[in-house]
Order: structure tokens, then sequence, then C-alpha cells
């Protein structure tokens, strides 16, 4: 495939709950890059789901701070249902973030831009994306890394010891559950369900908050919705449709493994 004839029928989904900064973006985009097509544009997190699942554009510019969901919880979702037939899409961020944080979308996303986005900075973004797009290679690595980087900022330094025992309400009881006997946790909207060989409970927390204080040796994210404790780890396989889900000792469940975590698993 020639360079044309990737760069032509380019399409992408803007997110960007400031109505003002959208229409702004549209308009440089439409002047720095004509023969892109904006195929939709979406007012918060949630929206910005639907419409990329519904359109699957080949970029996503996804501002980070918007209503239902961050970008990168956008991000994240979408490396989960994305159809697998399909490429995913590049993904620049939309920030106002320092320049800390965005280290961190630089090397691992396609491209970042700051608010108020400026046609010199965005004239960048766009040369990057189309260098992109001409060697297109999926690498769901990079995804994972960006999203490990992103909660590292977001988590307080001084959550460094590793939890050894879950304290859960059961009933009217609390229980101290031992880390180690847990097979898996996973995310129930506001709450965590905590699932052991004997007895499963609900703790009031996000995965987001409960991973840093893991062993991440033993305890592997697979999913935005579970961690699961690789000493209970049966086998890893993958359906007709190229999906991977995990077997766990002490219990029947299967739990799918998203695309961004699916390397963890690939064979020695």
């Amino acid at each position: 495939m020639n360079k044309l004839s990737k760069l032509s029928n380019v399409r992408a989904l803007i997110a960007e709950d400031e109505p003002i900064l959208s229409l702004t973006l549209c308009k440089s985009l439409e002047r720095l890059w004509p023969e892109l097509s904006i195929c939709a544009v979406a007012e918060n997190g949630v929206e910005a789901v639907s419409l990329a699942l519904k359109h699957c554009p080949d970029i996503l510019f996804l501002d980070i701070k918007m209503p239902g969901k961050t970008g990168l919880e956008v991000a994240e979702e979408l490396a989960d249902e994305w159809p697998l037939e399909k490429e995913f899409p590049l993904i620049v961020f939309v920030t106002a973030y320092d320049e800390f944080a965005i280290d961190a979308f630089e090397h691992e996303a396609a491209d970042y831009v700051l608010k108020p986005v400026s046609d010199v900075r965005l004239s960048k973004t766009v040369q990057r994306i189309q260098a992109r797009l001409e060697n297109r290679q999926e690498q769901p690595e990079a995804l994972t890394k960006l999203i490990a980087q992103f909660t590292s900022h977001k988590t307080p330094s001084a959550a460094t010891e590793k939890l050894t025992i879950i304290r859960a309400a059961v009933g009217n009881q609390i229980r101290m559950i031992p880390v180690t006997d847990v097979l898996y946790f996973e995310a129930t909207d506001k709450y965590i369900n905590v699932v052991c060989k004997d007895q499963e409970c609900l703790i009031r927390m996000s995965l987001r908050e409960l991973l840093p204080q893991l062993d991440g040796k033993i305890f592997w994210q697979i999913h935005r919705s579970y961690i699961v404790n690789t000493h209970y780890l049966q086998y890893a396989s993958r359906d007709e449709m190229g999906k991977m889900s995990l077997k766990l000792n002490g219990t029947n469940t299967k739990l799918q493994v998203s695309r961004v975590y699916a390397h963890l698993f690939k064979q020695m």
C-alpha cells in the first residue's frame, strides 16, 4: 500500500466537553489536514466510547478531563471493546497537564496537544500521526505503559507498603482476609468484589486505587475490571474470535483478558 492510499480516507473522532475548544480543534485540523474527515464529535467520555465503537475511526483526539469518563478511561475501555478485525486507533490526548505528566503521554501515546490548541503545535501532531499511519503497527504494550504511568501520577507516594490483609465487610462482620487467599478482584461500580475460593465480599475502592497496593509480581491487571492472583492461574486460551480468557484454579469463572494486557501471556 502506497503513501497516498494509507493517508486517504483517514477519519478522526474528537472528544471534548467544551464546545468552543472542540470547534477550534475541528477548524484547525481542517486547515492543517484538509483530507482528514471528522466522523464524530463527543461531548463526554461515555459518548466518546459509544461513537468510537460506532464509527471505528483511525484517530482519537481525547480530552483528558471529561464528564462521565476521563480520556484515559475511554482509551482503556475501547481497548477492551474494540473489534478484533479493526486496527486500534492512534490516540492524541488533549490536555492541560504539566510537563512532568506529559512525559508519559509523549512517549506512549501517538501525541498530545496542550490547551489552548495552537496551529504550530498541532501541525507537528499531524506530521507525527501521518508518519505513524504510513508504518502502522498496533502496540498494546504502549497503552499498558501509559495507563500505568498515568496511575502513578495519581497515586499518593505514601502508598508503597503492599497489602497483606484485606479488611472487608460481610454482612455485619468485618473479616480479615489474607491477600494470598484472593483469586481475583472484580470492579463493580463503586465497589470491588473480592473473590476467594470459599467466599466473596465487597470493599469500597476502585481498582486504580487498589493496584499500587498489591505486589505486582503476583497480582496482574488483565482487564479494566479484573486483577488476578497469578499463583492461581491454570491456563490462558483464545476462542474462535481471537479473544483471550483465563481459567483460575478454585473457580469455574473464565475471566476476559483485554487486548491491552494480552501480551502478558505470550509464549516465552
